[in-house]
């Protein structure tokens, strides 16, 4: 069985590894031989045609004969429901399987037939997270706004001091590695996308890498 790993990138750098190395770890656990890895670097205003990670994934699954595309969680596939829902739908018009780990859910059959079952499952878990992510985000407004309320009433100032400034010595500890791949050539993107280095900040280190 020759299948290959879907991982999304985030801001977290460490989230990312942890999911590439959990999925080799189960690929390997069932006899499975992961040919390549593949990250999904998600965006919300990008069609999925228009996002070359997914189109080069499917190039590549066609032209090497893999059997299945892996997932650690379904909410790895999308910012939100419908962009999950449509990398399912492209997978399934290419007639290619893809598997959930966390569920243990597969979206074709062993006839290589659209699971109706588990496109249902997947859509009410998608709406679940949705639902997940917008309690805590109104929760987090709410205890910020309250915050902000209280600190006005005592009169704390709030935010960071005007005069605050790290030391070049502090920024060239603590952004070595993209220190380095901007003195090797590579693009802010790139390296934002490689490290979850915020582009501002990387444009700030462009004195440390010419040196």
């Amino acid at each position: 069985m020759r299948v290959v790993i879907l991982a999304r990138v985030s801001t977290d750098k460490q989230l990312y590894e942890r999911q590439v190395v959990e999925m080799e770890q189960y690929c390997k656990s069932i006899g499975w031989n992961v040919a390549k890895i593949f990250a999904n670097k998600v965006s919300g205003t990008k069609k999925n045609e228009e996002r070359p990670e997914i189109m080069e994934m499917l190039q590549y699954i066609e032209q090497n004969n893999i059997d299945k595309v892996c997932v650690l969680e379904i909410s790895r596939l999308g910012r939100n429901t419908l962009e999950a829902l449509k990398v399912i739908e492209l997978l399934n018009e290419k007639k290619i399987c893809l598997f959930i780990k966390n569920y243990n859910l597969e979206t074709l059959d062993k006839d290589g037939n659209v699971n109706p079952i588990t496109g249902l499952i997947c859509t009410i878990l998608l709406e679940i997270g949705a639902m997940e992510r917008n309690t805590i985000k109104e929760r987090m407004a709410s205890g910020r706004d309250q915050y902000i309320a209280k600190c006005r009433k005592e009169g704390i100032k709030m935010g960071r001091p005007s005069t605050y400034r790290k030391s070049d010595d502090t920024m060239r500890e603590q952004y070595k590695k993209e220190i380095s791949l901007l003195k090797q050539g590579m693009s802010l993107r790139n390296i934002s996308i490689i490290t979850g280095t915020s582009i501002m900040t990387i444009r700030k280190l462009y004195k440390f890498a010419q040196k």
